[in-house]
This record gives C-alpha cells, sequence and structure tokens, in this order.
C-alpha cells in the first residue's frame, strides 16, 4: 500500500507564517511555484524576497514579504515599508501598520475565489483563514464571519496563508503533523491593547485543534495566529515512528539563545508497533449501553474494545472499559466514550506491540469463497486464520456447524499454500 506523503513540523521555536514557507521552500517548493500563485491575488503593493541565511550555524531559508514604499495596488498600507517579524508581525511592533485594515471573513474569501488558484491551494487556504476567523470570533465575543482580521487580514499575512497552501499543493503533502508548540512569555502589544503571551486567538485555535502548547520562559511571541492556523492543519495528531525523507530550515526574525527556525520535515510513518490505550472504569452503566458504546467505538475506528470485571469502590461489581486505537482517533472515540457511558474520565497511555506480518488472502470452497489472512511467524513459516464474518457466512449457506466449516477451510488454506510453495521450489 502506497504511504501518504505527510508533513512534520517542529514547533520547537514557535511557528508562524513566514518561518513555515521559509522551511517548504527550504523542502523543495520552488519560488518559481510561489510567485506564480501569489501573483493570481487580486492584492498588490508588496514584494517578496527569498534568500539563504545563516542562523547558530546553520543554512537556513529565509522569505520575506515587503511592503512597498507607497504601497503601489494596495493603498491601504500607505506608504511604510514592512517586513516581518516572528512573534511581532501580527501582534507585535508592526501594529502601526496594520491598525487601519479592517478586512472581514467575507472581504478574504472573496479574495482568494477570485484569485484562480488551484482547488487544493483554495481550500487549504479557506481552512487556514476560516480557524482563524472562528478564533478571533471566539476571543471577542462574535461571529466568525462578522470579525474584522485588523493584523492577519494585511497583505503579508496573505501572502504567508496563501504562499503556504500553494508550497503544500506543489510538495504533494496529504497529511500535516505537528510537534507541541513551543510558546513564549510575558505580554505583547497589538491592535486591542496590552495582550498576554499566548493571545487570545492562538489559545482559541490550540483548543478547537487538539494543538498543545509549551509555554517557556522566553520573553515574546512564538507562535502567532497565522502560526497556529497552519498546524491546525493537523488537528493536533502528533507522529509516531517515523522515516525522515527530507528536511527543510525555515529562519525566525528573532534572535533567541537557541536557534530560531522552524524545521519541516517530509516523512514516512511507521504507526503500526505503537497504539493507546483508553480505560475507565464503570460501575453504573447498562449491558445495553456497554453493548452500544462498543459497536460506536469500533465503528468510529478502534482497533479493539473489550471489558474486564473488576469491583470499584465500597465493592461495586463494575466493569473497566479499554479501547486499543491509533492516536489520530482519540479525540473522537473519547466523544463516544463521554456522550455514550456514564463515565466522567477516560486515561490514557501509550502502548507498545509486536505484530507478526500479515497479508488477505481469498479460497475457493465448496460453498463459496472464503477469507483468510495468512501470518507469518518469525521463522518464516506461514500460519492461516479464516475470517470469522466469512466463516460465519459460509456455515449459513451450508447448513454446517460453524466450527465444521472454520476446520474445513483451515486444512484447505493449508493444502494450497504447501501447493504454492512446492510449485516454487519447481
Amino acid at each position: 500500500m502506497e504511504k501518504k506523503t505527510t508533513l512534520y513540523l517542529e514547533c520547537r521555536s514557535g511557528i508562524s507564517g513566514d518561518m513555515t514557507v521559509a522551511a517548504l521552500l527550504d523542502l523543495g517548493a520552488t519560488e518559481e511555484n510561489l510567485r506564480r500563485t501569489l501573483a493570481k491575488l487580486p492584492v498588490g503593493g508588496y514584494e517578496i524576497k527569498v534568500q539563504r541565511l545563516r542562523k547558530n550555524g546553520l543554512d537556513v531559508c529565509d522569505f520575506d514579504v515587503i511592503l512597498e514604499e507607497h504601497g503601489h495596488g494596495d493603498p491601504e498600507h500607505g506608504g511604510h515599508e514592512h517586513s516581518h517579524s516572528h512573534g511581532g508581525h501580527e501582534h507585535g511592533e508592526h501594529e502601526h501598520v496594520h491598525s487601519h485594515v479592517h478586512r472581514t471573513w467575507k472581504d478574504i474569501e472573496e479574495i482568494l475565489r477570485a484569485a484562480d488558484l488551484k482547488p487544493r491551494v483554495l481550500e487549504l487556504s479557506l481552512q487556514m483563514f476560516r480557524s482563524v476567523a472562528e478564533a478571533e470570533g471566539k476571543a471577542h465575543g462574535c461571529a466568525p464571519k462578522e470579525v474584522h482580521f485588523h493584523e492577519v487580514g494585511a497583505v503579508d499575512s496573505i501572502v504567508d496563508i496563501v504562499g503556504t497552501a500553494a508550497c503544500l499543493e506543489e510538495l504533494g503533502v496529504e497529511e500535516v503533523v505537528v510537534s507541541d508548540l513551543w510558546e513564549g512569555s510575558g505580554h505583547v502589544h497589538c491592535q486591542h491593547g496590552v495582550l498576554p503571551v499566548p493571545v487570545p486567538a492562538v489559545l482559541a485555535i490550540a483548543a478547537a485543534h487538539g494543538l498543545i502548547l509549551r509555554q517557556t520562559e522566553q520573553q515574546g511571541e512564538m507562535v502567532t495566529p497565522t502560526g497556529a492556523a497552519i498546524a491546525a492543519l493537523s488537528e493536533g495528531r502528533h507522529p509516531s515512528r517515523f522515516r525522515v525523507k527530507k528536511i527543510g530550515l525555515g529562519a525566525g526574525k528573532k534572535e533567541f539563545p537557541k536557534a530560531n527556525i522552524l524545521r519541516a520535515m517530509l516523512i514516512e510513518e511507521e504507526p503500526e508497533g505503537e497504539l493507546w490505550l483508553l480505560e475507565s472504569n464503570i460501575d453504573d452503566c447498562s449491558g445495553e449501553v456497554l453493548g452500544y458504546a462498543m459497536e460506536r467505538l469500533l465503528e468510529a475506528g478502534a482497533r479493539d474494545v473489550f471489558f474486564t470485571p473488576i469491583y470499584m469502590k465500597k465493592n461495586r461489581p463494575a466493569y473497566k472499559l479499554s479501547v486499543l486505537c491509533d492516536e489520530k482517533n482519540i479525540r473522537e472515540l473519547d466523544e463516544i466514550l463521554f456522550r455514550e457511558t456514564t463515565t466522567i474520565g477516560v486515561r490514557r497511555c501509550r502502548v507498545e506491540r509486536d505484530e507478526l506480518e500479515r497479508r488477505p488472502a481469498e479460497l475457493e470452497t465448496p460453498w463459496g469463497v472464503a477469507k483468510v489472512k495468512a501470518c507469518i511467524l518469525p521463522g518464516g513459516e506461514e500460519a492461516v486464520y479464516p475470517e470469522y464474518e466469512s466463516v460465519k457466512e459460509l456455515a449459513g449457506k451450508s447448513g454446517l456447524g460453524y466450527r465444521e466449516v472454520y476446520q474445513a477451510v483451515k486444512e484447505m488454506a493449508v493444502k494450497e499454500m504447501a501447493g504454492k510453495e512446492a510449485a516454487g521450489k519447481e
């Protein structure tokens, strides 16, 4: 099975829009495609600059948006040259540039839809701006469509978001995963006055999309709303085991004691050996309710669901409900557990497992086609196991007992495998 092209963003220095575009260009996206895509936007008055820098001895890519001296094509910006500052371009020292910019979410959407962007670029751009609109709406107590994008709606951030989408599309990225988002401390000056770090929009995006923030003692903003919206493409999913295929480094504009860079990696995930175990002890739920919860959990992607009889406080008979799942399914399965059972808490931990290599196969029998799975044992020998649903169907058709059909299918499968092995040796 062909593996997805997965992008991993390692945000140990936070994340912003300009850092992301720079890292994706370093990863292999082309400046030509970026410029071609941005030229479609009905927005002017800016130039972009791509260059190589050295940060802490590392060769990294730097991406900058420079607003023209006289704001050609975009009079909203007047005659001020502006360049990004990670942690400042949306809330920091450049708020005087954006203070009079007022674009609503409807304005942004019209700009994007009028640009004749590729479908995937348009989809990703709208998704990222929507994340910011919903977060700003929540922070300021208004509907997302009524949000006025003071800073985020400015030209440089439109360029950041559309530029990120263009690079993701060119690289063929199908899925995004992120590390924890490392954030600074203190306060920043912005359109709305002095705000604590993380700013409200970043917190709202993190809460809505399952992002994990890690606050540091570094003074200032390290995660911008645009950066958080880019990270939100992951819906909070972390990578498990993976192989690195390619690495890109994007420069941040602030000077930190540690290298201020965003690492973007194209990876191949190897999640088979690691799962998550969700557990809850329940003493006030009927068997019917628990049975229904099990069905819902399996339908939603749980690898396995099982119950263990236990005794709880006051010697109450109860059940421990255990769910094995992949990390990407945790949030949905948690929601099902809270909605469909009486539990008020779910604990979880990573678990590792050894797994046999397996392959599905089909076998002609006197009663129809039987599905089996063949597993490779450590010594190289194959073991065959008929699939339950397939045996059940054949037993119903033939009128024979389940065990009789199971044994017959297994013997036929073993015989067929032995025949193929003998033919291979000849």
